[in-house]
């Protein structure tokens, strides 16, 4: 019959350096001081979108040393603890501004924000921020990710951030930073 396997699906996802992070939040705080926090803690915790969007006020755990987000409704039930920056932290309270119940970000309505709408925001501050590339929420996961690895964090911590259930899928994340031909701190994998 002549049927021949299926070529492997290139699984690399173009990354953003730490200076196309920095112009993209930048971008996203001169649109609206919300929409600027919102990429920026989707950057921090490397959230997926969908999980992103049901972070509410009470899994915020800002006392904390260091400060921490509880990540629910994660994919495969990989709920867990973020840490996060003590000047995010503080972001938050500013933001929050005494507030105690409900999502995080909430629409002017005060719903939740949808996963589309979140992907729209940052599509926009990449456009304003002039970044060709597509931007989107998995993009800055990804991001995150290779930063993190770049930086030496070992592979365990990053599968641990990530919430990634089996340690092949930070694997793929590692192995993707060295075919773009940047090398890995040792310890980091």
């Amino acid at each position: 019959m002549g049927l021949a396997a299926p070529k492997e699906r290139a699984r690399t996802v173009d990354r953003l350096d730490r200076e196309e992070i920095e112009r993209l939040i930048e971008a996203a705080y001169r649109r609206a001081s919300g929409y600027g926090l919102m990429v920026k803690m989707l950057f921090y915790t490397g959230a997926r979108v969908s999980e992103f969007v049901n972070i509410r006020v009470t899994d915020l755990h800002l006392a904390l040393d260091p400060p921490q987000v509880y990540i629910a409704h994660a994919k495969g039930g990989s709920d867990g603890y973020v840490p996060i920056l003590p000047t995010l932290a503080q972001e938050l309270r500013t933001h929050l501004a005494g507030r105690q119940t409900g999502y995080l970000f909430e629409s002017n309505r005060h719903d939740q924000y949808t996963a589309r709408a979140i992907q729209l925001i940052v599509k926009d501050a990449a456009r304003r921020a002039g970044i060709e590339k597509a931007v989107t929420p998995h993009r800055l996961r990804a991001s995150v990710a290779t930063i993190l690895l770049d930086a030496g964090m070992p592979l365990d911590q990053v599968q641990k951030f990530l919430r990634h259930k089996r340690i092949t899928t930070t694997h793929l994340r590692r192995d993707e930073c060295a075919e773009h031909g940047r090398e890995l701190s040792p310890g980091a994998g």
